[in-house]
């Protein structure tokens, strides 16, 4: 609700101002997180799986199934209100509120963003951000599909340090990742996602022709045909490797709606001759999507 008593050139100016903040063209959480518009409050995600791989047909044909996956996401509820005081604007200072106001459109935006990086940091516990489709971690030693064609769980989190050889045991693991027809993903693991502590040698690792960390130098294989992310967001020892270029990403942004001026309204018993408040809101949350296309080590 916009109140009465707030001028509308300074509602004009507060929807203007948020809306225009400056931002980047792709995301910096775009390789990691994809954002799903939501119609409802709370909807439920399904995915048929794979498809069914073709059989030989011998004479009749031999039904297959799809194996169902759910996910009920629901959104918070986050908001930044500012404000700026009636003598502020009897003394033409409003670029005092189109300051606050960008700023209130820049937090909005790294919040998402952050809070995308931190759920990925999160993932080998449920406790911030929830469970998999499957009710475990979305990094987990355990994972299983009910009815799958693979016979074996598959694993997506180990404890090791990040360096040349550890990247290449778990890109390697990676590789083998099935779906639940029992067939390879053979999903291209090209992200390095890791803490500043580690950006030296994921930079090695990703781009130094040489193996950085034996004497002989042989060939790195793996130079130029990967890149790294670093984030504050992940804990020091964290690294994960993930297929940036699929269509779906491990982290899914469930957007109810989208950051705006909700309200705003005028307290005239505040200092300085009142002030005008306006709040700024927004739903959203944050899930995890296919475990398959990224993996965890953590020393």
């Amino acid at each position: 609700m916009i109140s009465g008593n707030v001028p509308q050139h300074l509602v004009v100016a507060a929807r203007t101002g948020f809306l225009t903040t400056a931002q980047p063209a792709v995301p910096a959480y775009a390789p990691i997180a994809s954002t799903l518009t939501m119609g409802a409050k709370s909807i439920d995600l399904v995915d048929l799986g794979a498809a069914p791989m073709p059989t030989e047909n011998r004479g009749r044909s031999q039904a297959q199934d799809f194996i169902e996956k759910t996910l009920t996401v629901t959104p918070k509820d986050w908001d930044i209100t500012t404000w700026i005081s009636y003598n502020a604007v009897q003394d033409d200072q409003t670029a005092e509120l189109d300051r606050k106001v960008r700023s209130a459109g820049e937090n909005f935006q790294l919040h998402i963003s952050n809070q995308a990086f931190k759920a990925l940091n999160d993932g080998d516990a449920t406790t911030n951000f929830g469970a998999c489709y499957d009710g475990l971690s979305y990094f987990n030693a355990n994972h299983f599909d009910k009815g799958a064609a693979y016979v074996t769980v598959q694993d997506n989190s180990d404890a090791v340090v990040l360096s040349l050889d550890n990247f290449e045991t778990e890109r390697v693991k990676a590789r083998n990742f099935r779906q639940d027809q029992g067939e390879f993903c053979d999903y291209n693991y090209d992200l390095i996602v890791c803490s500043p502590a580690l950006e030296r040698i994921a930079a090695n690792i990703c781009n130094n022709r040489e193996a950085y960390d034996t004497a002989n130098r042989e060939l790195n294989p793996y130079a130029g045909t990967l890149r790294y992310i670093v984030t504050p967001k992940f804990d020091a020892t964290a690294w994960v490797l993930a297929a940036s270029g699929s269509t779906s990403k491990p982290i899914i942004i469930a957007m109810r709606e989208a950051p705006n001026l909700q309200s705003a309204w005028f307290d005239p018993e505040a200092a300085d001759g009142g002030r005008y408040y306006f709040k700024f809101y927004a739903r959203y949350n944050h899930f995890y999507g296919d475990w398959r296309l990224a993996i965890m080590g953590n020393s």
